[in-house]
């Protein structure tokens, strides 16, 4: 089977797992703003940050899908993608995003990304703070683990970037080019 890897990164941390995937796999990487078909593909892996509930690019990346494409979503967010709290508010959002279909027969992955609140657009730096003043007021033992981590990193850099969190998603991929031979 023939595969692209395909990301959606605001920041860079999408980009580089995209990147460091692309290096152990061989497949070719493509920015989803440059994408202009995946036509002769048999399957895509699709990198997207987190900002808000949305999957960085995929709305638009979705009209690209031909009805036989096998799909891999690696989403790329501060969350920490250990808590299965996260997890389900990850995949909730997802299922607003992705149509049902399409949802049931797509590999999902998650891993952890960071944040630079100096390099922030105005627009995430706004929404970020209405967050962190919306959690602030909650009692302590009210917050999710969610919460708790916006709070310890607000107004930091922080990079929770680990390559080794690839391999399972490696792993599909290998056996996906298999597949075909």
């Amino acid at each position: 089977m023939k595969g692209i890897i395909v990301y959606g990164s605001q920041y860079g941390t999408t980009k580089q797992y995209a990147k460091e995937l692309s290096k152990q796999t061989g497949l070719p990487i493509e920015n989803e703003q440059n994408l202009v078909t995946i036509d002769h593909y048999d399957f895509v892996v699709y990198l997207g940050g987190l900002y808000a509930g949305g999957l960085k690019g995929f709305k638009n990346f979705q009209k690209k899908i031909h009805s036989k494409i096998k799909l891999i979503v690696v989403t790329v967010g501060l969350a920490d993608v250990t808590d299965e709290e996260n997890i389900k508010n990850i995949r909730q959002s997802l299922k607003r995003q992705i149509p049902k279909s399409l949802m049931a027969t797509t590999i999902i992955y998650h891993l952890r990304g960071g944040i630079d609140y100096s390099k922030l657009n105005f627009k995430h730096k706004t929404m970020m703070s209405l967050l962190y003043t919306m959690i602030k007021k909650k009692a302590r033992e009210k917050m999710s683990a969610e919460d708790l981590a916006m709070m310890e990193t607000y107004h930091k850099q922080v990079n929770f970037v680990d390559f080794d969190m690839l391999k399972p998603i490696i792993k599909d991929i290998n056996n996906m080019i298999k597949e075909d031979l």
